[in-house]
């Protein structure tokens, strides 16, 4: 059985996160997050947990404090696997496209973020802007199992924020079609 710890980033009360397009990125990311959990947890095999099971669910108080909870929440749940969901921004609006942050190229995370970039890619749309190492981010430095973030596309980006209105659930299908390509 995988273990899969869905962390749908920011919230409405702490960080909301990104905007453009009149679209909120704790929002799109919840949404995307609830749709993988429900593929995952009607997979045999598999046993998905949200960081956010409700759109008003708040972790922490303070951004420090709200990771710290989602990395507590999945080590005591005993997640296989840490999955962060984002959208990403730019000032530039010509900046699109997906990508995919792990702790270190030499970690388990790397294959999963591999065959989860290359299905989002492949089936909503977006461009590939790669895999890219970040040890800074505290869900991926601080969680014992292999983790990843995902930056589903640019919210600031016109192309990108129709797709993360209109395209939530190909999202979700397209992160849950890559985990079980690498995972089976």
């Amino acid at each position: 059985m995988a273990r899969i710890y869905i962390d749908q980033g920011h919230s409405r009360t702490v960080n909301q996160g990104a905007v453009g397009f009149g679209l909120y990125e704790q929002d799109v990311v919840w949404q995307v997050g609830m749709y993988l959990a429900e593929l995952l947890n009607n997979t045999p095999g598999y046993e998905a947990r949200v960081s956010r099971p409700t759109i008003d669910t708040a972790l922490g108080y303070s951004n420090s404090t709200s990771l710290a909870a989602r990395v507590a929440d999945a080590t005591a749940w005993g997640a296989d696997y840490f999955i962060s969901i984002h959208a990403n921004a730019s000032t530039n609006p010509e900046y699109n496209g997906s990508e995919v942050y792990i702790y270190s190229e030499a970690s388990r995370s790397y294959p999963l973020a591999e065959s989860i970039l290359n299905q989002i890619v492949a089936e909503v749309g977006t461009r590939n802007n790669g895999i890219h190492v970040n040890p800074r981010l505290y869900v991926l430095r601080r969680t014992p199992m292999p983790s990843l973030l995902v930056e589903l596309a640019y919210i600031t980006n016109p192309s990108d924020a129709e797709k993360l209105r209109n395209n939530q659930f190909e999202f979700a299908q397209a992160i849950y079609d890559g985990i079980r390509i690498q995972l089976g």
